[in-house]
């Protein structure tokens, strides 16, 4: 079953499949297990352009977390693994489903209503995503987590911002270059946060899965018009090593 959701993600999602083939082997599979099902919520919204069908099929995983409190599993091949985990791990049912419900944003052309809606997208996401893979390994978790989360989702969602403008959406509130420079300060606040607060050890095989945001937010500041153009991007080598000197290092 841990090598269905590790191809899963291999297919998927080549920038956290890296960050897994980097992680201990111990950490392979519940890391694995979470990047699966963020991948196949992420990717809901998307299925259809019919918004009532996208929304369906959000409350199927919506509707397939509330079975699994009730000790039923649905037929998916994502959800054993992660019935498994949430009960090994007790990760918390309101926290996954709000990563769920948070996703409904991609299904709509609307841009965010302010600041405080899309920091919540960011927290309910990405947030949510690093604090559970935390404590899938252990981790007592704790807001730094959320943090360095935040940041990783924000860089993520910087490179992708041409794709969801011409998939009609408004992906900033401003576009400007003065207020793309000040999203990435915010970011790389966040991660100055997170590491004065400290992360437990046992979690740090999480954190690879954002290794390029420090050096992401950074490019960001320096050319913000890289956002626009699609050109938010490490070079192959920088990539590379980036990973590998965190994953040697453990430092953040």
């Amino acid at each position: 079953m841990q090598t269905d959701v590790i191809a899963l993600v291999e297919r998927g999602d080549p920038t956290r499949f890296s960050a897994l083939m980097a992680a201990p082997s111990a950490a392979r599979g519940p890391l694995a297990t979470l990047y699966a099902f963020n991948l196949e919520v992420a990717r809901a919204p998307w299925a259809s352009k019919e918004p009532m069908i996208a929304e369906m099929r959000l409350q199927w995983w919506r509707d397939a977390i509330e079975d699994v409190g009730r000790g039923v599993v649905r037929a998916h091949e994502v959800m054993q693994p992660l019935a498994d985990l949430i009960a090994k791990r007790d990760l918390p049912l309101d926290c996954i489903d709000q990563m769920i419900a948070a996703r409904r944003w991609d299904i709509y052309s609307d841009a965010f209503a302010d600041e405080a809606a899309f920091d919540a997208y960011l927290d309910d996401t990405a947030g949510s995503l690093m604090w559970l893979s935390g404590r899938a390994l252990g981790a007592a978790t704790g807001q730094s987590l959320r943090d360095f989360g935040w940041a990783a989702g924000l860089a993520a969602y910087l490179q992708a911002v041409p794709v969801l403008a011409a998939r009609g959406r408004v992906p900033l509130l401003d576009g400007r270059d003065v207020a793309i420079r000040a999203l990435a300060e915010r970011g790389l606040a966040r991660l100055a946060q997170a590491r004065r607060a400290g992360i437990e050890p046992v979690a740090r095989p999480a954190l690879l899965a954002g290794w390029q945001a420090p050096a992401l937010l950074k490019m960001a500041m320096a050319e913000p018009g890289r956002v626009g153009e699609g050109k938010l991007q490490l070079s192959e080598f920088s990539r590379r090593g980036g990973l590998l000197w965190q994953a040697f290092t453990h430092r953040y």
